[in-house]
């Protein structure tokens, strides 16, 4: 079966873009990958064993987890796709009665500030 590699894990899988390997389940095909390329290891499991929570693997396409998990039965015609989560970005901050020092909305009706403006600082 084809294990695909995405790009971000190439660099330890002799830079491999897809690795074929003999396997009657998910965890053998994961385990038989590990065993041609060593360095994937640390990046796919965690120190107990155990795959690591932001690495989704998929079996054509139907995600793992909800399927038989590692014990799940693969064919030599399947493929396997390793997808790491990528994080990043900004951590979203909610602002509830946001105060700025000394901004006020003017409004010509109550405020003998210039028409003009909108804003008075």
């Amino acid at each position: 079966m084809k294990v695909h590699i995405p790009t971000p894990l190439r660099p330890y899988a002799g830079k491999s873009t897809t690795v074929e390997v003999r396997a009657a389940t998910v965890g053998e095909a994961l385990n038989a990958l590990i065993a041609k390329h060593g360095e994937l290891k640390r990046h796919l499991y965690t120190d107990d064993g155990k795959l690591r929570t932001f690495v989704n693997v998929y079996l054509n396409d139907e995600d793992i987890r909800y399927l038989q998990k590692e014990a799940t039965p693969v064919k030599e015609s399947d493929s396997l796709s390793i997808v790491p989560s990528i994080a990043g970005g900004a951590e979203i901050v909610e602002v509830r009665n946001l105060r700025i020092a000394n901004l006020q909305l003017c409004s010509s009706a109550v405020c003998n500030c210039d028409s003009e403006r909108r804003w008075q600082w």
